[in-house]
């Protein structure tokens, strides 16, 4: 018996900034994943990491991360995708800093 699959979103990390990126419906990179494109089909969600992917001038280690519906898009279900949208934890400033 098959799982369901679960909400993803196709997350990478920028080339330049090293930052963790989100693709959005209009295929741009956001680093805010409320941005993001919920994927809620299997098929689809394998098309877009394959779009992600066909894009190593922008983004790097592409993959599908559970996600879910929240009320202002997009939120991250584990830990680990939750401490990728604080931004780099090597700074004592910056995005460490505002949140």
């Amino acid at each position: 018996m098959s799982r369901q699959f679960t909400p993803k979103v196709v997350t990478a990390n920028a080339l330049l900034e090293g930052d963790a990126i989100w693709l959005t419906e209009d295929d741009r990179w956001s680093r805010d994943i409320r941005e993001a494109e919920l994927i809620e089909d299997e098929a689809h969600a394998q098309l877009r990491l394959l779009q992600a992917q066909s894009q190593p001038d922008v983004a790097v280690g592409a993959y599908l991360a559970d996600a879910a519906k929240g009320a202002t898009g997009p939120e991250p279900v584990h830990f680990r995708e939750a401490f990728r949208t604080r931004g780099p934890s090597n700074y004592p400033h910056g995005k460490q800093e505002i949140r």
